[in-house]
Formats: C-alpha cells, sequence, structure tokens
C-alpha cells in the first residue's frame, strides 16, 4: 500500500492513497492552518470508523440480514502531553435494517472488532475501545 502526502501552502496538506483517491488536511487558524479540511488525527479516526464500518455491513450482507444503513460514530480522548496519542475510543454503531437479528449485529460488531478490521486493533494498541450498538427498524 502507498500513500503520498503533498503540502499545498500554509499547514494544508492534500493526501493521496495508490487509489488515486485524494483528501484534504488543513490545521486550526490558531496553528497557521485555514480550517479547510479534516485535521490528520480526525482522518485517523474517521479510516478506523470507514474500517469497522465496512466489516460490519459486508459480515451483516454476507449473512443475508436485511441492513439499509450503518452509521458508525467515533468519540475519542486524547493524552494531555505530546505525544498526543489517542488514549479511549467509544465507537457507537447505529445500524438498521428489517428484521434485523440483534445478535447478529452484535456478533458482526465483535468480528470487526477482534478479527478484521485492522485500524481498530491497531489503534487498541494504544486506546481503550469501547462499544455500543443500536439496531433500529428501518
Amino acid at each position: 500500500m502507498k500513500a503520498r502526502v503533498t503540502w499545498a501552502g500554509d499547514m494544508m496538506f492534500v493526501g493521496e492513497g495508490g487509489s488515486g483517491h485524494a483528501i484534504v488536511m488543513d490545521g486550526a487558524p490558531e496553528a497557521g492552518g485555514r480550517n479547510m479540511g479534516l485535521r490528520p488525527m480526525e482522518m485517523l479516526l474517521v479510516g478506523m470508523g470507514g474500517c469497522t464500518a465496512f466489516d460490519v455491513v459486508l459480515i451483516l450482507k454476507r449473512g443475508r440480514e436485511p441492513v439499509t444503513d450503518c452509521v458508525v460514530e467515533l468519540d475519542a480522548e486524547r493524552a494531555e502531553t505530546d505525544p498526543k496519542v489517542f488514549t479511549r475510543i467509544h465507537v457507537k454503531y447505529l445500524v438498521t435494517g428489517k428484521a434485523l437479528d440483534p445478535r447478529k449485529v452484535e456478533r458482526a460488531v465483535q468480528l470487526s472488532a477482534e478479527k478484521y478490521c485492522s485500524a481498530s486493533i491497531m489503534m487498541g494498541q494504544m486506546a481503550t475501545i469501547t462499544h455500543e450498538v443500536v439496531v433500529q427498524e428501518a
């Protein structure tokens, strides 16, 4: 896997993945940025959320569960001093479908957290990660 980050002036950077897709990262104005993109640490959280959401939806679809939506909300705390790593991450899954089996949704989240989501497993080496699952009827 490859990626490239290019400085775009001030404290803005453009990150491009090997897939050819790009995203803007920028700093807060008090750090010299123009607030035109995600902060790099936000990108880590978003990446983790995307990774686990992908897993959960894929597992449910493969299990023929009628999932219609999946939203992952992440709430993280960081260390007070440098390096300001994540110390706690709470992940809330809002999974919607028609007559979803809550046990299968819980199992999909567990499989993602413990076996499939590389980002969550990596972040869990530094942070305590907790999960909450809400199953909603479509």
